[in-house]
């Protein structure tokens, strides 16, 4: 029951009656009171037609906030940077219908009139007096242009006024074609699209360009109440609206009625969330990027357009595989909570990102562990440590004795390095400790190499992270992140070239201006040579080592990484164009349980993506 009382039902008290001069006065006021009422409209209409309009006298004069848009290496937008997610199009490149269907829906004598329309006015007037509430209103889309250029949302007769003359002056001054590309490209839509592109994209996944009737259809009825028509959120709202649209535009002959039935019946196909949770690493990573050359406004108002280098078939590889290798992880150990993974693949030639993922869902927790995320490689740190070996004159031949060692630590205490499960071997050549992955065979070929010359060739191979000065580096106890372990291994598949990861190939502005990024240009760190023989020594892993679990992939060379008690599964390698690390684990040094090393619970994702992304 409504709360608002009923002047026949509930009828307020009657006030008191004036007496002395109040009551003999009172036309006198009432007079005062009107007149003051309308010189106050007069100087509205006055100081509006004296407004100086915004320097809007041609279509090119429009500079609304525009979104930066992100692409994918192929042209296909993956994301967007806006606080107005607009994207603003020519009007010859809408379909013909699309304006002619919000005409329909919005403003069916919007070709007559001059910026107003008497007649949709008085039947709003009519029908509000009738509901006794303002259910309609009589606004044209010119007025509608103007009151979002160049007014307030101040309800006054005031700002009605003003509003009206403006609107008659904008139709003077713009083409009824200009003013629908403005109002086209500036009416909000819902679900945060302002403009028809925004929200065809939003929408449907597609250009304003490419959509049906029915979509069209969908769109214009929005304006009126965009939250409550939202296909999203209220698709049966929404239907009703679309159908009175088809209806309007048959009506006004735009279309036939058959027309409006059949595009009606074949109902909608929502593309959801174009902007999908799995881009939201690697979005954010281009946003940091991008922050280095411009600034928060730019990114907002300009209109960028941002060339990738992400494949966003690669992402959605990606992504599968990092979802299926933690569900993996989850099933063999079913009583604790679900861990994190991490995946990132570059360009082995030139270092560019191809798919970055840096959690299991973004929308739950955007840290993103490839870049933010400092952990202990564990093992997979060891294939540096024998470059520099290499690096530094130490023979492929050299025999490593396999066997416990005992050395000095801090004070009376000693440290005892062990190899995985106690195994021991004896005496081991370079390349059968590393396939091996001997510890203590590592920590040995540490001290003929020396501290500084392994934290030297780390950093010419992108580590930029402190590394540890002490021996316990060669079991990879310096935490580091997962994008410079994987450029580092990039080194060994591009001939001992390295390349600094890069995201951004070009940015253009709105105006179509190209602006270069900076690229890689490329260093020569390790001997061709020393290249060659670690990813020799690296297949050998994948074959018959600590890898087996990523074999079956052509060319494939790596290496499997765990951390004391299983807290960090690690597997980072390459196959012929493409070199990809892997990790998982938690967020917080907990274990990921018995048995849960590089080689069972990362080499698996590895092979998984490297399947789809190299066949």
């Amino acid at each position: 029951m409504s709360t608002i009382p009923d002047a026949k039902t509930d009828p307020l008290p009657e006030p008191p009656p004036c007496k002395g001069w109040i009551l003999d006065q009172r036309p006198l006021i009432h007079l005062l009171l009107a007149t003051a009422g309308l010189v106050t409209l007069l100087i509205g209409v006055v100081l509006a037609w004296f407004m100086a309009l915004p320097d809007i006298r041609s279509v090119e004069d429009y500079r609304p906030q525009v979104a930066t848009l992100i692409f994918d290496r192929n042209g296909r937008p993956i994301d967007a940077i806006a606080k107005e997610f607009r994207i603003v199009i020519p009007y010859a490149e809408m379909p013909p219908l699309l304006p002619r269907a919000f005409v329909a829906a919005e403003d069916s004598r919007y070709w007559e009139h001059t910026g107003l329309d008497g007649l949709s006015i008085f039947r709003a007037a009519f029908n509000n007096l009738r509901s006794g509430r303002k259910s309609q209103g009589g606004s044209t889309i010119t007025q509608q242009v103007t009151r979002a250029l160049l007014l307030t949302r101040e309800k006054s007769y005031q700002r009605k006024l003003a509003e009206a003359v403006l609107s008659y002056r904008l139709e003077k001054q713009l083409s009824k074609e200009d003013i629908l590309f403005i109002y086209l490209n500036e009416i909000y839509l819902g679900e945060g699209a302002y403009g028809v592109e925004a929200a065809a994209r939003t929408y449907f996944g597609k250009k304003a360009s490419q959509l049906t009737l029915g979509e069209i259809a969908l769109l214009a009825g929005l304006p009126q109440s965009p939250s409550n028509y939202s296909p999203i959120k209220q698709p049966e709202a929404a239907r009703v609206r679309q159908r009175y649209v088809l209806n309007r535009m048959a009506e006004d002959s735009v279309i036939t009625a058959d027309d409006a039935r059949t595009a009606f019946e074949k109902g909608l196909q929502l593309a959801g969330d174009w902007r999908k949770s799995l881009n939201g690493y690697f979005a954010h990573y281009i946003r940091t990027q991008l922050l280095t050359r411009y600034t928060e406004t730019d990114l907002y108002q300009k209109g960028l357009a941002v060339a990738t280098t992400i494949d966003s078939d690669l992402q959605q590889a990606a992504a599968q595989a990092v979802a299926g290798g933690v569900a993996k992880v989850v099933e063999r150990h079913p009583m604790q909570a679900a861990p994190q993974g991490a995946l990132v693949a570059l360009d082995s030639d030139s270092g560019r990102i191809r798919a970055m993922i840096g959690g299991v869902d973004f929308n739950e927790n955007q840290f993103n562990r490839v870049l933010q995320a400092n952990r202990q490689p564990g093992s997979a740190f060891k294939p540096l440590l024998y470059a520099a070996a290499l690096e530094k004159g130490i023979a492929p031949g050299t025999v490593l004795a396999d066997t416990p060692i005992s050395l000095p630590s801090n004070g009376d205490t000693r440290w005892q390095p062990r190899n995985f499960k106690n195994e021991y071997h004896g005496s081991l050549t370079l390349t059968e400790a590393l396939v091996r992955s001997s510890n203590v065979g590592a920590v040995r070929l540490l001290q003929q190499t020396g501290l500084d010359k392994v934290i030297e060739l780390a950093k010419k191979m992108g580590i930029a992270t402190p590394l540890q000065p002490d021996l316990t580096l060669a079991l990879g106890a310096s935490p580091v992140s997962i994008l410079e372990m994987t450029a580092a291994y990039a080194v060994f598949a591009n001939q001992g070239m390295y390349h600094a990861p890069v995201g951004i190939t070009r940015v253009s502005d709105r105006d179509g201006r190209f602006l270069p990024w900076p690229q890689s240009s490329g260093q020569q760190v390790l001997a061709k040579e020393t290249a060659a023989w670690i990813t020799a020594a690296l297949t050998q892993v994948v074959q018959r080592g600590t890898g087996k679990n990523a074999a079956g992939i052509p060319g494939a060379s790596g290496k499997t990484g765990t951390t004391d008690n299983n807290v960090d599964a690690w597997f980072i390698g390459s196959a012929p164009g493409l070199t990809t690390g892997v990790w998982i684990g938690y967020d917080r040094s907990t274990s990921l349980g018995e048995g849960e090393t590089g080689g069972q619970a990362a080499a698996p994702v590895w092979k998984q993506f490297m399947h789809q992304a190299v066949n």
